[in-house]
């Protein structure tokens, strides 16, 4: 329902209807119809409030920059299988919260390589969340070579770097723990 539909609906209907039932209310001394109103009227508080609460609990995310800083695990939810468990031993990184970034290429625990930069984040015009940006050392890592796309949900989000070699490489922040392959 749009706006117009919504003050029409208000307007020709709601309250005429309920000037009705006070009015009827008030000359017939039924308490029925004071109740009819009561409980109309607390219907609506009640979807206007429920459908607040849904909206606030399914809004998405707004990131700021903090947000952003924290390590970042290779998501194997996405694409399950060898893959993506691979990926998950091998690539890790992580952003500090002096906008330093590590890319790390690993062999399970051990970190084989570092790629280094900094971030950076757009300010937000027409959308609500800061956008990352990378600047890393050159040569980087062909992970590393673009910025990452960002998918936001209601309480969370994941990175998705386009590689050359791989496509997409989605990452979410977590900590590295073993795995059992």
């Amino acid at each position: 329902m749009g706006f117009g539909l919504l003050y029409i609906f208000f307007i020709i209907i709601l309250l005429p209807a309920t000037g009705i039932l006070l009015l009827t209310w008030l000359f017939t001394k039924k308490k029925i119809f004071g109740k009819v109103v009561g409980i109309f009227w607390l219907g609506i508080f009640g979807l206007i409030f429920l459908s607040l609460t849904v909206q606030w609990l399914t809004a998405k995310k707004e990131l700021h920059k903090k947000n952003y800083y924290g390590a970042y695990i290779v998501d194997r939810d996405y694409f399950p299988g060898k893959q993506a468990n691979w990926q998950y031993q091998n690539f890790r990184f992580e952003i500090r919260d002096d906008d330093s970034i590590f890319f790390y290429v690993t062999d399970k625990e051990k970190i084989l390589k570092t790629y280094k930069g900094t971030i950076t984040t757009t300010e937000p015009y027409s959308y609500s969340s800061d956008r990352l940006i990378l600047n890393m050392e050159k040569p980087t890592h062909h992970i590393m070579i673009g910025n990452p796309t960002i998918y936001r949900n209601a309480w969370s989000f994941y990175m998705v770097f386009n590689s050359p070699k791989f496509k997409n490489v989605y990452f979410k922040k977590g900590r590295w723990k073993p795995i059992s392959e």
